[in-house]
């Protein structure tokens, strides 16, 4: 086994310590990201995320949030029925949930509003009413026949039988003959 070394000066960035003019700024906090920025009139945003993993969205109320003072506008997936075509609503279905939410934290509605703080109890005035769904954490029992089905209607004609209706597509490929790589190798 070769050890590759290296001499002392061969290299101009690997090895060496670049000068940081920034980092006392950054490990004191005074340096400012674009987070800091704050400018008069500027809103805030916060967003209302599924306490459920998998669960049907039967209501959601936003009329007390919308009449707090200082809350600018509420949203929810009703907001954006123009992104329901085919081309849009896995994107969509991701960015705020329609009808069901498919991951525990899936965003549910979004608040601007004049300050966090405004924006933060707005939030908690909104009303979801959902019915918990039976749901898997494990990718191989998602897989399996029974498993609770997270997106219906999305499977492509080439999955197998064996699979859930969670698989959506299914894709094989590969070139050359694997037992005979394996009766040529010195080690497998």
């Amino acid at each position: 086994m070769n050890k590759i070394t290296r001499e002392k000066g061969q290299f101009k960035v690997v090895g060496t310590r670049d000068k940081r003019p920034d980092g006392i700024d950054k490990v004191t906090g005074r340096a400012q990201y674009g987070a800091d920025l704050v400018v008069p009139g500027m809103l805030t945003g916060a967003i209302l995320r599924s306490p459920h993993a998998h669960a049907t969205i039967n209501s959601i109320d936003t009329s007390e949030a919308e009449a707090l003072p200082g809350v600018k506008a509420v949203v929810t997936r009703a907001d954006f029925a123009a992104l329901d075509d085919a081309d849009m609503i896995d994107i969509a279905d991701n960015c705020l949930a329609r009808d069901k939410v498919l991951y525990h934290g899936h965003a549910v509605a979004g608040v601007a509003a004049k300050d966090a703080q405004t924006a933060r109890k707005a939030l908690k005035l909104i009303k979801v009413d959902y019915t918990p769904l039976p749901h898997v954490t494990d990718v191989d029992a998602a897989m399996k026949p029974g498993a609770p089905v997270v997106q219906s209607g999305r499977q492509e004609e080439n999955v197998q039988s064996e699979h859930s209706e969670n698989v959506t597509g299914y894709c094989e490929f590969g070139h050359g003959d694997v037992e005979a790589g394996f009766a040529k190798a010195d080690h497998i």
